[in-house]
């Protein structure tokens, strides 16, 4: 349903710059020049409610712009204006400060510096609590399972497993690496590959190579590098 314009409130025009003005006076922001300047237009915002919007001088405010709305009691042509509510408001152009990022989802790879604390969350999708982790996730003793006290609060999930093999196996020790594309074989055969424990082990490894620039670094066995162990010289 289409709503009309109530004319009694389009036309109130100085009731709403007036009030607009009164709201600067008090708010003792750095205007410059007027507090108030040229009528932008309205708003309908529901029957008998509107917004009339008046352009800030408001230094470092550029394109916000007063929105005064009013509204009456009723239909009868007597009914005067009322202000509601008098805010600044951002236009189309204006300058908005960027969306809140929460810490913990800013922090990146690299930022962590000595010292600094990065907390995880209670409901933290990588982790789960250790009395939920298998054997075979965690190579844990059978009797850790069940012996109060022992082993991790928390574990990786299944989630965690997960997210943290596919950002090794798409980094630089993966097998999609200039490196391993110009390795005569894969890590999976070298003599310097250590395996890791775990679920992981049938994918990742750790490389003991000190002249393999990934010496000390998880690979993935289909990575690979020139300092294979059977990179003979003939």
């Amino acid at each position: 349903m289409e709503i009309t314009t109530d004319q009694i409130l389009s036309n109130a025009i100085d009731l709403a710059r007036a009030a607009a003005v009164d709201e600067a006076r008090a708010s003792g922001l750095p205007f410059e020049g007027e507090l108030v300047g040229e009528h932008l237009g309205v708003e309908v915002d529901g029957e008998r409610f509107l917004t009339h919007l008046f352009r800030t001088g408001l230094s470092g405010y550029r394109d916000w712009r007063w929105a005064v709305t009013l509204t009456r009691a009723d239909e009868d042509t007597t009914s005067n204006a009322t202000v509601c509510d008098v805010v600044l408001l951002p236009g189309p152009d204006a300058l908005l400060a960027p969306k809140w990022i929460p810490y913990h989802e800013r922090i990146q790879a690299g930022d962590l510096t000595p010292g600094a604390i990065v907390p995880t969350s209670h409901d933290d999708a990588r982790l789960t609590p250790g009395y939920a982790a298998l054997p075979g996730d965690e190579e844990l003793d059978m009797a850790q399972l069940f012996e109060l006290g022992l082993g991790r609060e928390r574990v990786l999930s299944a989630f965690g497993r997960d997210a943290t093999s596919q950002r090794w196996y798409r980094g630089d020790f993966g097998p999609e690496a200039q490196m391993a594309k110009a390795a005569p074989l894969p890590c999976a055969a070298c003599a310097f590959f250590i395996p890791m424990a775990g679920s992981m082990r049938s994918a990742f490894g750790v490389c003991a190579n000190e002249i393999s620039p990934a010496d000390g670094h998880v690979v993935s066995i289909d990575h690979g590098c020139g300092a294979h162990s059977q990179a003979q010289v003939i």
